[in-house]
C-alpha cells in the first residue's frame, strides 16, 4: 500500500487536466489517421510509440519526457538508430533488436532526449519488415511528421485550457 504523503503516490488530476489531455490524444491520433486516410503513401504515420506518447504529452505534459527536445529528438533518434541497425547489422533479429533499443536507450541520454516511446520506435523500425525498411530514411521522414503533428496538437490542447503550460522548456 502507498502512502498518500510518499513522493510516489499518485497523484490527482483535476477535471479539466483530465479534459484536456483527453481532447489532445483524442485530436492527437486522429490527425495522424486523418493524414493516413488523405494519403495513402503516410501510412506508417500511426505507430505504436505514438500512443505511448500521447500518454506523456496530453497526460503529464510538464512531465521531463514530455518536453518537445525529448518528443522529437527520442523518436527521430530512435528511428534512424532502427534504420541503421536493420541496414548493418547480420541479419539475426535478436541481436537487431537487442542493439536498435540498447543504443536507441544510450544515444537519447547522451543527446539529453530520453523519450520512453523512442525505444519502441527504435524496435518497431527493426522489426517493421520491408514495408518499414524499403522507405530507408524516408521512414525518419515519417516519424519526424508525425511527432510534429503531435506536439502542434500538444501545444494547442495543453495551453488551450492552462494558458503557457506547455512546454515547460524547449532546450
Amino acid at each position: 500500500m502507498t502512502d498518500r504523503h510518499s513522493p510516489h503516490a499518485e497523484r490527482k488530476f483535476a477535471a479539466k487536466e483530465i479534459i484536456a489531455a483527453w481532447l489532445g490524444a483524442f485530436f492527437g491520433i486522429a490527425a495522424l489517421a486523418w493524414v493516413v486516410t488523405n494519403m495513402p503513401e503516410a501510412k506508417l504515420l500511426v505507430i505504436g510509440s505514438f500512443g505511448a506518447s500521447a500518454v506523456l504529452i496530453y497526460g503529464s505534459p510538464k512531465a521531463p519526457f514530455a518536453q518537445p527536445r525529448n518528443l522529437i529528438g527520442g523518436h527521430v533518434l530512435s528511428a534512424l538508430v532502427g534504420m541503421l541497425t536493420w541496414y548493418y547489422l547480420p541479419d539475426v533479429l535478436i541481436l537487431q533488436e537487442a542493439f536498435a533499443v540498447a543504443t536507441a536507450i544510450a544515444l537519447m541520454q547522451l543527446t539529453r532526449t530520453m523519450h520512453p516511446p523512442g525505444g519502441a520506435t527504435a524496435l518497431i523500425t527493426v522489426i517493421g519488415g520491408t514495408e518499414i525498411h524499403s522507405m530507408g530514411i524516408g521512414f525518419i521522414w515519417i516519424v519526424f511528421i508525425g511527432v510534429i503533428i503531435l506536439l502542434a496538437i500538444a501545444l494547442l490542447m495543453n495551453n488551450a485550457f492552462s494558458r503557457g503550460s506547455y512546454p515547460t522548456r524547449w532546450s
